[in-house]
Formats: C-alpha cells, structure tokens, sequence
C-alpha cells in the first residue's frame, strides 16, 4: 500500500472518529448547522445559529431529538443545548494544537452524512474583541473551508480529536476557531449557569504612557496604564475609591495596559468580589479595593 493511500486512510479515519460526536443542528429558517457533543445529554454549538426556539438535532445515526436552550453567551458565540435522552458519545478533545499542523474542519449541516475539508493551522493568537460584544482569550485561524453549516462543528486532529469548535459568527467575513480549552470552560459556565458573567467597573478610560518616574514606583516594566476618564454615578469604581485622573495599572495583581487587558482581568470569576486595583495617583501607586458589578 503506498503511502498516499495510507495518508488519504488517516483522513479518513480521522473523519469517522470527529464525526461520531458532530452533530446536526436545526435550529434556524436558513440551512441548519452543526455541534459537538459535550456531554451524554448536551450539544456544544454556535449561538448565532439559534434562531428559532423550537429545535431539532439529528444524531450521527441519523435519530432526531428535540433539544432545548441550557445556556447561551453571544459574546464568544457559543450555546449549550439539552436533549431529552441521554444518547451521545461525548467528544475526545486535545489541547495540543500547533501553527502548521494538519487539521480537518467538520460538519452535518444535512441528513446526508459527515463533510470535511483540511488545511493547516495558520495561526494561534488571542485575545481578541469580539464583534458581538466579548473577548476570547485565544483563538486558531485554519486553512480550512467553513463550508455552509459547517459554524459548530469541530476542528480535529488527525487523530479525530476536537481541537475547538469553528464559528463564522466572531468576525466579519471569516472563521474562527474557539480553542477547546476556552469553548469548554464556557460550556462549564453555560451548563451551570446557564450564561457568562461578566465584570464591569463603570468607567471609561484611554491608554495613557507611564511617565519613567513612576515606572520606577511600579517596580515593573510596564510602560502604559489606563487613564479614567468618567465614572458611572454609584457604580463599582466610583464606590471603591477610584477617581477622575487615576491611572489603571493593574488588577488582582494582573499589569493593564490597554482596555482589551481590562476586560479581560474582569472575568466571570471577579463578579461580586473585591479585587485589588492598582492605580496611579499623582504619580505615586495606590491601591483600592473595588467590588466588580455584572455587565448586562
């Protein structure tokens, strides 16, 4: 057997392995899309695929189930939803993912069975501001074609491993992979939660340079902060202590340098607590303490 036949068999049996936990999911007027079994009960998908509140999934085996919404986060475009039986096999996932490795792109977007197109890893890189309103902490660019309802399903490795879930709905024109660290933390998340919480302080600010001397107060190499610039009336910072003029620099111990590093510090885990701020005030570093409110 030469050894095209033996790549072209890997494929394919990669294929099989990703396919048997890619599940299709009709859930909106247009063509449907694609899951992932999370768990024996629940799908993994994109949340700008749900449309409709009556929803449809139609396992590998071709049996059809109804399913309803158990969570949703349209800021990294990800839903959870449950069935009515305890039927899947849930996904094998890696977090092993490398710029350049070979990789396949599936779907069940029809009754008609598994599609799959490859490419390589392009590029690992993150964060990023999401259009609808989120960051993600990482994400994977592919060479793979994100044919129609192929946003959902997994990205696998040529073992048939998930590797994250792909989604045409976080840019404008293109498809992204979630990383299956960070999908299934949020899953975690929607599955307990059945939402994403997420921090706020109430301010608005601009990234401003660190003038040397106080560089040298911080006792880091940090070169720019966040200047506040408003205060919301009442809400976290202004109540915490923060004031007009200070300058961010830090939060729990996490250098802010710029307002993508504030969103992220304040993450699910810091709503309702009081986390350190650090700030500089009059050139000299301060610190106040300031219980995060909930972003709506």
């Amino acid at each position: 057997m030469s050894e095209l036949t033996n790549f072209s068999n890997a494929l394919t049996s990669a294929v099989e392995k990703g396919g048997a936990s890619t599940i299709l999911v009709d859930a909106r007027k247009r063509y449907p899309a694609s899951g992932i079994a999370y768990a024996e009960d629940l799908v993994l998908t994109a949340d700008h695929v749900i449309t409709r509140e009556d929803i449809k999934v139609i396992l590998p085996d071709g049996k059809s189930l109804a399913a309803t919404v158990a969570g949703r986060d349209a800021g990294s475009d990800l839903a959870l939803l449950k069935l009515t039986e305890k039927v899947l096999t849930p996904a094998k996932t890696s977090n092993d993912v490398k710029v350049g490795q070979l990789v396949l792109a599936l779907g069940r977007p029809n009754v008609s069975g598994i599609q799959a197109s490859w490419g390589i890893v392009t590029a690992i890189a993150g964060p990023a501001r999401t259009h609808r309103g989120g960051l993600l902490d990482e994400y994977i660019q592919t060479e793979t074609t994100p044919y129609p309802g192929f946003s959902g399903g997994p990205l696998v490795n040529t073992e048939g491993e998930v590797l994250g879930l792909n989604t045409s709905g976080l840019t404008h024109g293109s498809a992204l992979t979630i990383p299956v660290n960070v999908a299934w933390r949020i899953a975690g998340e929607l599955a307990k939660h059945g939402s994403v919480k997420r921090g706020y302080l109430g301010v608005r600010t601009q990234p401003v340079e660190i003038p040397e001397a106080a560089r040298k107060s911080l006792k880091r190499d940090q070169t720019s902060g966040l200047l506040v610039l408003w205060l919301e009336e009442n809400g976290p910072a202004q109540q915490g202590g923060l004031f007009v003029g200070d300058t961010i620099v830090a939060i729990a111990n996490q250098p802010v340098s710029d307002p993508d590093d504030l969103f992220a510090a304040l993450n699910s885990e810091t709503v309702g607590k009081s986390v350190a701020v650090e700030v500089l005030r009059g050139g000299k570093p301060e610190t106040v303490n300031v219980r995060v409110g909930e972003r709506k």
